[in-house]
Protein backbone atom coordinates (compact mmCIF):
# COMPACT_ATOMS: atom_id res chain seq x y z
CA UNK A 1 0.00 0.00 0.00
CA UNK A 2 1.35 3.38 -0.98
CA UNK A 3 0.72 5.62 2.01
CA UNK A 4 2.56 8.92 2.15
CA UNK A 5 2.32 12.45 3.50
CA UNK A 6 0.05 14.70 1.47
CA UNK A 7 1.66 17.44 -0.60
CA UNK A 8 0.44 20.75 -2.00
CA UNK A 9 0.21 19.04 -5.40
CA UNK A 10 -2.54 16.83 -3.89
CA UNK A 11 -4.87 19.72 -3.04
CA UNK A 12 -7.35 19.17 -5.87
CA UNK A 13 -7.71 15.40 -5.50
CA UNK A 14 -7.54 15.51 -1.70
CA UNK A 15 -10.06 18.35 -1.60
CA UNK A 16 -12.45 16.24 -3.66
CA UNK A 17 -12.03 13.31 -1.24
CA UNK A 18 -12.56 15.63 1.73
CA UNK A 19 -15.72 17.00 0.12
CA UNK A 20 -17.09 13.47 -0.36
CA UNK A 21 -16.23 12.71 3.28
CA UNK A 22 -18.14 15.80 4.44
CA UNK A 23 -21.17 14.82 2.34
CA UNK A 24 -21.06 11.39 4.03
CA UNK A 25 -21.49 13.24 7.34
CA UNK A 26 -24.48 15.20 6.07
CA UNK A 27 -22.78 18.42 5.00
CA UNK A 28 -23.50 20.13 1.67
CA UNK A 29 -21.01 19.59 -1.13
CA UNK A 30 -18.53 22.47 -1.26
CA UNK A 31 -15.55 21.23 -3.32
CA UNK A 32 -13.86 24.64 -3.64
CA UNK A 33 -14.11 25.25 0.12
CA UNK A 34 -12.79 21.72 0.78
CA UNK A 35 -9.79 22.38 -1.48
CA UNK A 36 -9.09 25.69 0.28
CA UNK A 37 -9.33 23.94 3.64
CA UNK A 38 -6.85 21.25 2.58
CA UNK A 39 -4.50 23.84 1.09
CA UNK A 40 -4.59 25.81 4.34
CA UNK A 41 -3.83 22.74 6.47
CA UNK A 42 -0.90 21.81 4.24
CA UNK A 43 0.32 25.38 4.01
CA UNK A 44 0.23 25.96 7.76
CA UNK A 45 1.35 22.44 8.65
CA UNK A 46 -1.13 22.40 11.52
CA UNK A 47 -2.33 18.87 10.86
CA UNK A 48 -0.80 15.63 9.66
CA UNK A 49 -2.41 14.41 6.44
CA UNK A 50 -1.56 10.96 5.13
CA UNK A 51 -2.95 9.70 1.83
CA UNK A 52 -3.24 6.35 0.13
CA UNK A 53 -2.26 6.55 -3.52
CA UNK A 54 -2.77 3.84 -6.10
CA UNK A 55 -1.70 4.31 -9.71
CA UNK A 56 -1.45 8.10 -9.17
CA UNK A 57 -4.99 8.26 -7.78
CA UNK A 58 -5.71 9.25 -4.18
CA UNK A 59 -8.07 6.65 -2.73
CA UNK A 60 -8.17 7.64 0.94
CA UNK A 61 -6.79 9.86 3.65
CA UNK A 62 -6.39 10.21 7.38
CA UNK A 63 -5.95 13.55 9.14
CA UNK A 64 -4.55 14.04 12.62
CA UNK A 65 -4.58 17.22 14.70
CA UNK A 66 -2.01 17.79 17.44
CA UNK A 67 -3.25 18.60 20.92
CA UNK A 68 -2.20 18.25 24.54
CA UNK A 69 -3.51 16.43 27.58
CA UNK A 70 -3.11 18.23 30.88
CA UNK A 71 -4.05 15.08 32.78
CA UNK A 72 -1.42 13.02 30.95
CA UNK A 73 1.06 15.94 30.80
CA UNK A 74 1.74 14.88 27.24
CA UNK A 75 1.02 15.49 23.60
CA UNK A 76 -1.91 13.71 22.04
CA UNK A 77 -3.34 13.66 18.55
CA UNK A 78 -6.94 13.58 17.41
CA UNK A 79 -7.59 11.33 14.46
CA UNK A 80 -10.26 13.64 13.14
CA UNK A 81 -10.80 12.28 9.66
CA UNK A 82 -10.51 8.89 8.00
CA UNK A 83 -12.02 8.31 4.60
CA UNK A 84 -11.67 5.81 1.76
CA UNK A 85 -13.32 6.44 -1.61
CA UNK A 86 -16.31 4.17 -2.17
CA UNK A 87 -14.75 2.40 -5.18
CA UNK A 88 -11.61 1.59 -3.15
CA UNK A 89 -13.29 0.09 -0.09
CA UNK A 90 -12.83 -3.51 0.98
CA UNK A 91 -9.10 -3.59 0.18
CA UNK A 92 -7.72 -2.75 3.64
CA UNK A 93 -6.94 0.89 2.87
CA UNK A 94 -8.71 2.24 5.97
CA UNK A 95 -6.83 -0.19 8.19
CA UNK A 96 -3.52 0.68 6.53
CA UNK A 97 -4.17 4.40 7.00
CA UNK A 98 -4.98 3.86 10.68
CA UNK A 99 -1.83 1.83 11.20
CA UNK A 100 0.26 4.46 9.40
CA UNK A 101 -1.28 7.16 11.62
CA UNK A 102 -0.39 5.20 14.77
CA UNK A 103 3.15 4.59 13.51
CA UNK A 104 3.62 8.29 12.73
CA UNK A 105 2.33 9.27 16.16
CA UNK A 106 4.72 6.87 17.89
CA UNK A 107 7.62 8.14 15.78
CA UNK A 108 6.72 11.69 16.85
CA UNK A 109 6.61 10.74 20.55
CA UNK A 110 2.83 10.88 20.84
CA UNK A 111 1.46 8.25 23.18
CA UNK A 112 -2.28 8.85 22.94
CA UNK A 113 -4.63 9.04 19.97
CA UNK A 114 -8.33 9.80 20.15
CA UNK A 115 -11.14 9.88 17.63
CA UNK A 116 -14.87 10.24 17.33
CA UNK A 117 -17.22 8.68 14.83
CA UNK A 118 -20.90 8.69 14.10
CA UNK A 119 -22.94 6.56 16.50
CA UNK A 120 -24.47 4.76 13.52
CA UNK A 121 -21.15 4.23 11.69
CA UNK A 122 -20.84 0.58 12.65
CA UNK A 123 -18.37 -0.25 9.89
CA UNK A 124 -15.87 2.31 11.19
CA UNK A 125 -16.44 1.25 14.79
CA UNK A 126 -15.69 -2.35 13.87
CA UNK A 127 -12.44 -1.30 12.18
CA UNK A 128 -11.35 0.85 15.13
CA UNK A 129 -12.06 -1.88 17.66
CA UNK A 130 -10.23 -4.48 15.56
CA UNK A 131 -7.18 -2.17 15.68
CA UNK A 132 -7.27 -2.06 19.49
CA UNK A 133 -9.10 1.24 19.93
CA UNK A 134 -11.40 1.26 22.96
CA UNK A 135 -14.60 3.20 23.43
CA UNK A 136 -14.23 5.80 26.17
CA UNK A 137 -16.23 4.69 29.17
CA UNK A 138 -14.61 7.08 31.65
CA UNK A 139 -15.68 10.43 30.19
CA UNK A 140 -18.72 11.92 28.50
CA UNK A 141 -17.73 14.21 25.66
CA UNK A 142 -19.68 17.37 24.90
CA UNK A 143 -19.68 19.90 22.10
CA UNK A 144 -20.75 23.52 21.88
CA UNK A 145 -21.45 25.16 18.52
CA UNK A 146 -20.48 28.82 18.48
CA UNK A 147 -22.34 30.35 15.60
Amino acid sequence: MAIRHARLADVEALGDLLDTYRVFYGQPSEPDAARRFVARRLGLGDSHLLVHENDRTLEGFVQLYPSFSTVRLARQWRLNDLFVAHQARGRGIGRALMQAAAELAMAEGVHHLQLATGIDNRTAQSLYESEGWQRDRAFHHYALSLG
